[in-house]
């Protein structure tokens, strides 16, 4: 039997996501506040519905892309959410961003109703959502894997099964970590390179010759910012708040991360300028500017 495939969160991610589905094959119910995202659904053969209670009960699986934990916790576990209206055997895919203690805590709840949990964070960018070319960090018991596989193949070319419910978003952490901390370093390095007057070309090709190199520099900042594109793949608020969440989790395991703290703070001050809302390699821009120099560009 076909299963009902239920998609709340059509934003920047989701509505990508939500119309790989529905072009391979999926049959979608789709839900989200703002109704452009929810006609352009509607215009590929999706089915729109009127709030979350009544899309859960049209659905199998339930597939949540949301900003942040409070809109996870709201749709889920609130008055009238999935958990008020779920089946025996439903499964919900989570594939927002949260506190890891979020994601226990749906499980948990959850799995007492007799549903199923499985989180998904997403690697890449928005560009790779529209594409179909997203990376997922899922955790899940096996045949709840086997069950979501299919519709993390129809969005996705990279699906790494982390462990159990939980897991795959404590990996998006720890990836996250290192890709916030890495564009705020790079931010640092080519303000200084501006100050010194160095060539943008030369130094990169040394850098990139060095074990200094990193992925960040030859891909996202190589692609964006230093092309003069800031328009976000991945905004400076969302570093900000993936920073946020990779410190309270760490104080919460009892691990000391103080890059990481030094680094939210750091892109606090980008978050409170006009760079807030574009690319987070725009750090780059923000830091040329509070330097008086000018931002270098291929």
């Amino acid at each position: 039997m076909t299963e009902r495939i239920g998609f709340i969160g059509l934003g920047a991610m989701g509505k990508g996501m939500a119309s790989n589905m529905q072009n391979k094959g999926f049959q979608l119910t789709v839900f989200d506040l703002d109704p452009a995202p929810v006609s352009v659904l509607v215009q590929l053969g999706a089915t729109a519905a009127a709030s979350v209670a009544e899309l859960t009960e049209a659905s199998d699986i339930v597939v949540t892309m949301l900003p942040g934990s409070p809109e996870v916790e709201v749709v889920v576990l609130g008055e009238g959410g999935v958990l008020a209206h779920g089946q025996d055997g439903m499964l919900l895919l989570d594939m927002s961003t949260v506190d890891p203690l979020t994601t226990d805590a749906l499980g948990e709840k959850l799995g007492a109703a007799g549903m199923a949990v499985v989180d998904a964070p997403v690697g890449r960018l928005a560009q790779h959502a529209n594409s179909g070319e997203s990376l997922f960090m899922v955790g899940a018991s096996d045949d709840d894997f086997a069950r979501v596989r299919p519709l993390l193949e129809a969005m996705g070319t990279t699906i790494h099964h982390c462990g159990a419910v939980g897991s795959g978003m404590r990996t998006k952490l720890v990836n996250n970590y290192l890709a916030i901390v890495s564009c705020q370093m790079n931010a640092e390095v080519l303000t200084l390179l501006a100050r010194f007057g160095l060539d943008l070309q030369t130094t990169l090709d040394v850098i990139h010759g060095t074990t200094a190199t990193n992925g960040q520099l030859k891909i996202n900042y190589a692609t964006k910012v230093l092309t003069g594109d800031i328009e976000p793949g991945f905004a400076i608020d969302l570093a900000h708040k993936d920073l946020t969440l990779i410190v309270n989790a760490a104080n919460q395991a009892k691990v000391p991360l103080p890059i990481a703290a030094a680094a939210r703070e750091s892109v606090s001050l980008a978050r409170s300028t006009k760079f807030h809302s574009k690319d987070f390699s725009a750090l780059l821009d923000h830091w040329c500017e509070r330097a008086g120099v000018k931002a270098p560009r291929l």
